[in-house]
């Protein structure tokens, strides 16, 4: 299995016989208005552009995951990537009628905790918490994903959520191969971080059984958190030899 990492939390998971997108953000610099003005400076997002490897990467996608509705997660590009070649596109069912209503071609819908047959495999939506405190009802719905192929390695795609008792009963109960982790510590200009502080990603990395694999880092001006700094809280907690933090069209096989 390859998990090419695109931009933010854009990634595509590559097997034999499939090609998964997740949350595809695919225009170009500078096409999203900031997400805080005060608290960061208010740049326009993404603050990268996409790497040169990704409209090869892009060509060969078979089905597409959205775990919520957010520009960052999908934008008007991925919008129009996903209606151009018609992409089956498999998300949470609070999402469906919006979704369709834009256009997308609507394969599957999910409900949290109810495994269905996918692909070869089977999926299943986990709940997700998008921020400490009230922000999280201001971010809606949100959908992290466990996915079984056949004779492919378990991934779990936590998605933009903190750590809570759903995220840790996946990593403990289903124990996945390889889980995703955003790192980025994104916060507004009003209220708690929307995503895991750094001593919860050390958490979710040791509680991790298997791989970790950490994105949505260094694309959005409301993410302050480093590559660098991230890697070296691994180092000095002993948790980087499990982790892989890559760089904007990096490929990690596992």
């Amino acid at each position: 299995m390859k998990l090419h990492h695109l931009r933010n939390a854009t990634l595509v998971i590559e097997t034999e016989k499939h090609v998964v997108l997740i949350d595809p953000m695919l225009g170009k610099r500078k096409t999203i208005a900031p997400f805080t003005i005060f608290r960061y400076k208010p740049k326009r997002n993404p603050l990268k552009v996409l790497p040169k490897n990704s409209r090869e990467i892009l060509s060969k996608v078979t089905h597409c995951l959205i775990t919520h509705l957010h520009p960052d997660h999908l934008d008007k590009a991925g919008e129009i990537f996903l209606r151009r070649k018609s992409i089956p596109v498999i998300c949470n069912a609070k999402d469906e009628e919006v979704l369709a209503k834009r256009g997308l071609t609507i394969s599957q819908t999910l409900n949290y905790w109810e495994p269905q047959p996918f692909l070869d495999g089977k999926i299943t939506g986990i709940p997700a918490l998008h921020g400490y405190g009230f922000i999280a009802k201001l971010m809606g719905n949100v959908m992290g994903f466990h996915i079984e192929l056949e004779n492919e390695k378990s991934v779990y795609i936590s998605s933009d959520t903190i750590l809570t008792e759903d995220v840790k009963k996946v990593l403990m109960e289903l124990k996945p191969d390889i889980a995703t982790v955003a790192c980025g510590t994104a916060r507004l200009d009003f209220g708690q971080p929307l995503l895991m502080r750094m001593d919860d990603i050390l958490k979710f990395t040791a509680l991790a059984p298997g791989k970790v694999f950490a994105n949505h880092l260094e694309a959005l001006n409301h993410c302050p958190t480093t590559r660098e700094q991230l890697k070296q809280a691994l180092i000095d907690n002993n948790l980087m030899s499990k982790t892989s933090v890559p760089n904007d069209g990096e490929c990690v096989e596992y």
